[in-house]
């Protein structure tokens, strides 16, 4: 079955690294399922159900973000408070759709690699900030499988050195990284 990735930015279209990410995605129709919150739910009313037979026909889920104020984008909040219920995500005998699935985060940053250290600016890793999304899919028996982050500010990305690769390629490498980080799920 294919993966579904959940993509939460409130700008895809103004976006450099999430817009970069998605196209890539979206070159393999047949392995990927792009699913853009803002755009299906621009009032934010979402679809429970409709989001729930969405998950279950998926083997795999990955939501993609920015981070947003150290968290993610308020729609992607929503979206876990609402489709992740009682009785279908967690709890009772029937409550195990979320049970086994493979989860991970795909999120980029406004904020460089050094900057999220103990040493850092804002004293926490990115691993420490994503923690409560790690513990919501434990919490739900699912099989959480990490993050892949792209570090940087939106408009420099291309020019941060990181991993000695050529700065000018650095975000399409990103891309094809990604696709890797989804594949070995």
């Amino acid at each position: 079955m294919k993966t579904l990735v959940i993509v939460t930015h409130p700008n895809l279209e103004t976006s450099t690294i999430n817009k970069r990410l998605v196209e890539e995605l979206n070159k393999f129709p047949e392995k990927y399922t792009v699913h853009d919150l803002y755009k299906t739910y621009p009032d934010g009313n979402i679809d429970v159900r409709s989001e729930q037979r969405l998950v279950e026909s998926h083997a795999n889920l990955v939501f993609q973000f920015p981070i947003f104020w150290f968290n993610c984008p308020p729609l992607l909040k929503k979206w876990l408070d609402d489709v992740l219920t009682y009785g279908w995500g967690y709890g009772s005998s029937s409550g195990n759709q979320m049970k086994h699935r493979k989860v991970a985060l795909a999120v980029s940053t406004g904020i460089r690699r050094e900057e999220y250290s103990s040493d850092g600016k804002y004293k926490y890793s990115l691993e420490q900030l994503l923690a409560p999304f790690e513990t919501t899919f434990h919490y739900c028996n699912s099989d959480y499988r990490s993050f892949f982050a792209v570090y940087g500010k939106e408009g420099d990305e291309a020019s941060t050195v990181e991993d000695n690769r050529p700065t000018t390629n650095l975000l399409e490498v990103r891309a094809h990284e990604y696709l890797r980080f989804i594949d070995t799920l």
